[in-house]
């Protein structure tokens, strides 16, 4: 009999643990990545002509991004290692690839999925002019391509990656006009016990705070967006926000990188048919598992890192390895015990203070209900935040596929990764009702576009 068949998609720090703990039992796994080189979003690499210094990328992370690259690096002849390929679908125990124009039907005994995280974002007034940006498109920029998104840039939002991002253009000597946070600094104040459950992380966080204002740029907190000012041809001229004594301030710049923390990359686990629940405190569906990971699906199904709750890059780490654990010793493989309390532990820390980000930058939800009827809900399909209400009055939907379904919010070539969670504030706000009411956006394959030419599986 043949060593069984245990597929990891995503190469990212929990994709890299998983596949280190896989190889460490003996056993030869496929991993599968979308990106060019293995390290994910947070230790994106940069490309193989590009010589800048570790510690230039990825600041205080600058040791762990070189162990997770070094640490793959060292498994790559022992791994079947597929990169620039997409996970299309998950269908009868079957993962469905697309590589360039070939695709292939790939069965597994055991599937551990690690798809990270993407920008979680709230519309406003201008967010669909040329040179608006998420905080993780324009890192993508920084590091991969050694550009700035513009020469003079506001970063607006709340939550890390606002200030890790922001603080990496100023270090590469990008022009910051400001960094804006919506979050207050009382809500800090009160997820501090949480916070403090990894104190080295805190002051990582504060060091960057004090890095921004050190280099002379306005950083505000407790604001409100109003508008992204410009038009369609020559793109972003500036942004305004509400301060919280209800003045108003200009800041002009070409322009916007925007984000408010992150959202799990669910698509493919909602495609496994693995079950979902509303998560009351970040107020989103998030899939179920248990604390080793197990997914409740109906097939082996093992969900590892921010792709299944967003925790950071440092519990990605050990949450890939514990759901590796857990897929061994479904497989009949021994596994370490011990290992296995030690890393829950770990990951619980990891929970804790992630409770703690979630309530010191909050999703700013009331938002949605203030945006006007104009503002761009969808930038896929154009739907309006009017749109959406209107199509409400008029057909009763009040859940947000049927919603979609009417309206075509959600329906464009993102699939609602960047609309869907605040076109659900949207719906629940014009409804009045709870947010979890108004439920979630069914993933549908293919979940990103495949090429005209595709061929048949194999």
């Amino acid at each position: 009999m043949g060593q069984p068949r245990v597929i990891i998609v995503g190469a990212g720090p929990a994709g890299v643990r998983a596949a280190e703990t896989i190889v460490a039992a003996g056993l030869t796994p496929i991993v599968i990545d979308e990106g060019r080189r293995a390290g994910g979003q947070i230790y994106r690499r940069q490309p193989e002509n590009f010589r800048r210094a570790y510690t230039d990328l990825y600041g205080t992370e600058a040791p762990r991004a070189k162990s997770v690259h070094d640490g793959f690096d060292a498994l790559r002849d022992r791994i079947d290692y597929r990169a620039e390929t997409l996970v299309w679908n998950i269908a009868d125990g079957h993962v469905w690839t697309a590589s360039g124009t070939a695709q292939e039907a790939i069965p597994y005994d055991a599937l551990i999925l690690c798809t990270g995280a993407t920008d979680r974002l709230m519309p406003m007034a201008g967010w669909d002019l040329p040179g608006t940006y998420s905080l993780g498109g324009s890192q993508v920029a920084l590091k991969a391509q050694a550009v700035s998104i513009g020469s003079q840039v506001v970063f607006l939002g709340t939550g890390p990656l606002l200030y890790l991002v922001s603080s990496q253009y100023i270090k590469a000597g990008a022009k910051v006009a400001a960094v804006l946070d919506t979050s207050s600094f009382t809500a800090r104040i009160t997820a501090l016990p949480d916070l403090l459950a990894l104190p080295s992380v805190l002051w990582n966080g504060i060091a960057l705070t004090r890095a921004i204002k050190a280099a002379g740029v306005p950083l505000l907190t407790g604001v409100t967006p109003v508008a992204i000012s410009g038009d369609a041809r020559t793109g972003v001229t500036g942004v305004t926000v509400r301060l919280g004594d209800g003045s108003e301030r200009h800041f002009a710049a070409d322009a916007v990188a925007m984000g408010y923390h992150l959202r799990p990359e669910t698509q493919l686990a909602d495609l496994a048919r693995c079950t979902f629940a509303f998560d009351e405190l970040t107020r989103q569906y998030l899939p179920v598992r248990d604390p080793d990971g197990r997914a409740d699906a109906p097939t082996p199904l093992y969900l590892a890192g921010d792709g299944a709750r967003v925790l950071g890059a440092r519990s990605a780490e050990a949450s890939g390895k514990l759901a590796a654990l857990a897929a061994l010793s479904d497989l009949g493989q021994p596994v370490d015990q011990g290992a296995i309390i030690m890393l829950r532990r770990e990951v619980g820390r990891y929970g804790r203070f992630a409770r703690g980000l979630a309530k010191a930058f909050p999703w700013p939800h009331q938002q949605a209900a203030a945006l006007s009827d104009d503002t761009i809900l969808c930038r896929c399909e154009c739907v309006t935040v009017g749109d959406v209400r209107r199509t409400m009055d008029v057909t009763g939907a009040a859940e947000t596929n049927r919603t979609k379904a009417f309206s075509r919010v959600g329906m464009g070539r993102c699939q609602g990764r960047y609309c869907g969670h605040a076109a659900a504030e949207v719906i629940a706000a014009h409804g009045e009702f709870p947010v979890a009411d108004a439920g979630r956006l069914r993933g549908q394959a293919p979940v990103k576009p495949l090429p005209i030419a595709i061929g048949e599986a194999e």
